[in-house]
């Protein structure tokens, strides 16, 4: 998963240099889409319940449409660097949200996790060396996809363990969200479809695009629902740590960007952050970044 999520920043910046950022998300859920539903009728699955409805329109809307719109979209205005920093802040956004609806107690400890986290994140938008207004946009982008996903999470995720995780095995779960979005994306795509230039696509723009289908939407999903069902959310939440490191280092070696000192320290202290913030949290604060 970390491979796949790491990746997943470099084939996406790659992918926007020939497509469009709405072309590529909504193709990219819409092709994503159709890989579930093949794997999914290739063997009998139990039945989705008209009881799960609403729940699964719940997933497939933070979990998907605005996480991976807001997430590709963002990616187009921002560097991978700045965006791999800005989603680990995933735990934090997780952390508010819950304990507003009382799901975790807010302790000093994870207010001073939070304070120290904000700070890299303001230390973040004054990185000179990427202070264009379009960078500050993309992030704000990149915080939309925080926000869909911790959504997601909070409201979604502990409830869906104990109703659905029961029922339906990690395809049918990634399947029924991914669709939910690509009904969802299923007017872009069909205008955005009718203005591109296929042609002037190329092997990368394809490329790309059939990565962030292929191995984020289809199998790093379906991987992480199955990884949760068997692995202890505070051990799965070491990806977080690791994903920002090997992304910028991914990102110097095949998109030529240089981090500054800046984006380092504020990445010191949004992950020294969330890990004062998350030691005793329950709730699961991981991302597939989109």
């Amino acid at each position: 998963m970390l491979a796949i999520w790491s990746g997943n920043y470099v084939a996406g910046k790659l992918a926007l240099r020939h497509l469009d950022p709405l072309s590529l998300v909504s193709l990219r859920i819409e092709l994503a889409a159709a890989i579930m539903l093949g794997i999914y009728f290739s063997q009998p699955r139990a039945r989705l319940r008209r009881s799960d409805l609403l729940t699964f329109f719940g997933l497939g809307l933070f979990g998907v449409a605005i996480n991976q719109g807001c997430f590709t979209v963002g990616l187009n205005y921002t560097t991978s660097a700045h965006a791999v920093i800005l989603i680990a802040l995933d735990p934090i956004i997780v952390l508010l949200f819950a304990s507003a609806l009382k799901l975790e107690k807010f302790t000093t400890a994870k207010l001073i996790g939070m304070i120290v986290s904000f700070t890299g994140v303001v230390l973040l938008e004054t990185d000179r060396a990427a202070g264009q207004s379009s960078f500050h946009t993309g992030d704000l982008l990149t915080l939309g996809c925080v926000m869909g996903y911790s959504t997601y999470a909070v409201l979604g995720k502990r409830a869906a363990t104990r109703a659905i995780g029961e029922h339906y095995d990690a395809v049918s779960v990634n399947t029924y969200m991914t669709v939910v979005a690509a009904i969802l994306y299923a007017p872009l795509a069909v205008h955005q479809s009718m203005a591109l230039d296929w042609k002037s696509v190329g092997w990368v723009g394809w490329s790309g695009l059939i990565y962030m289908a292929l191995f984020a939407s289809v199998i790093s999903y379906t991987m992480f629902n199955w990884i949760l069902r068997h692995i202890d959310a505070s051990r799965v939440a070491g990806v977080n740590y690791l994903q920002v490191p090997v992304v910028i280092v991914l990102a110097v070696s095949f998109l030529g960007e240089r981090p500054s000192g800046h984006l380092l320290s504020g990445a010191a202290l949004v992950l020294g952050g969330v890990y004062l913030a998350e030691r005793h949290a329950h709730l699961f604060p991981v991302s597939p970044g989109g």
